[in-house]
């Protein structure tokens, strides 16, 4: 049997699915053992139904998108099932614009297995790599000599295997020289390859285009609590302004904004009083 590599990806680069994906955003997620409608649970989303093929699936996000007037993170996830190494998975894609699949999502779907993910952000694209295991957070990157995790250099065998220009010399995940980038390397080729080596799962533009996908509505992290904001400036001219405006203040000052905004607006003639 002949090991996959970046080059079995190379056909992510004329396809303009996954063009799209890239510079717009997207995660893609495979989880061994969790099915989708579980995968979605533990994701906190609203079901949404089924829809046939990924042009339906980014029609549903375009649609929750222009519903929310794009002021918040939540999105659209499409998960189902596709065959793999020791069973089924369950692949997630989602065309978030970089929020992700969130590490608590990740921790809880890998804890009787393995899950394995990686995105874009689009834009100037920060493209990341996630392993989990059992719960643990063994291995991620965004440039593969600048590895984290518990166990960041465990996957450097496959990564050379997969075509990762890494060199020999050196095993600590941030010690290393170079990028990771050998003058032919196609990083993102070389992730998908990784992440089959770790899934057994094929990812095809025909398989993307032509699942079934569960859907379901993830909703925005909730904001953190806060308690003030501190606003802290120098000028060019050395000058530094240096506030702490409590939430109390903020609350305040929005709420006579917001009443001074919806008074009634009084127009005078010229034969008002003035006074």
């Amino acid at each position: 049997m002949t090991l996959v590599t970046a080059d079995d990806y190379a056909w992510i680069r004329s396809s303009a699915l996954f063009r799209d994906a890239i510079e717009g955003g997207y995660g893609l997620t495979l989880v061994r053992d969790v099915a989708p409608g579980d995968v979605l649970q533990a994701m906190g989303a609203e079901p949404q139904g089924t829809c046939a093929g990924v042009d339906a699936l980014i029609q549903a996000h375009l649609n929750q998108r222009d519903a929310t007037d794009y002021w918040d993170d939540s999105f659209i996830a499409g998960a189902f099932t596709v065959p793999g190494t020791d069973g089924d998975w369950t692949l997630v894609l989602h065309f978030d614009g970089g929020v992700g699949m969130r590490a608590r999502f990740l921790e809880a779907l890998s804890a009787g297995g393995r899950a394995v993910t990686h995105s874009s952000n689009g834009g100037a694209p920060i493209d990341l790599f996630h392993w989990y295991e059992a719960g643990e957070h063994r291995t991620t990157f965004e440039w593969p000599t600048a590895r984290d995790g518990s166990t960041p250099d465990d996957l450097v065998p496959l990564m050379r295997e997969v075509g990762f220009a890494l060199p020999e010399n050196g095993a600590g995940g941030e010690s290393e020289d170079g990028d990771g980038e050998g003058p032919s390397t196609d990083t993102k080729a070389a992730v998908l390859a990784l992440a089959e080596r770790m899934t057994g799962v094929r990812v095809t533009e025909e398989l993307l285009k032509d699942a079934e996908y569960h859907l379901g509505h993830v909703p925005e992290e909730p904001a953190e609590e806060w308690t003030k904001i501190v606003i802290d400036i120098t000028d060019a001219h050395g000058e530094r302004l240096y506030k702490e405006v409590t939430r109390e203040e903020v609350e305040a000052a929005t709420a006579r904004a917001r009443e001074e905004a919806n008074a009634p607006i009084v127009i005078l003639g010229p034969s008002s009083p003035t006074s």
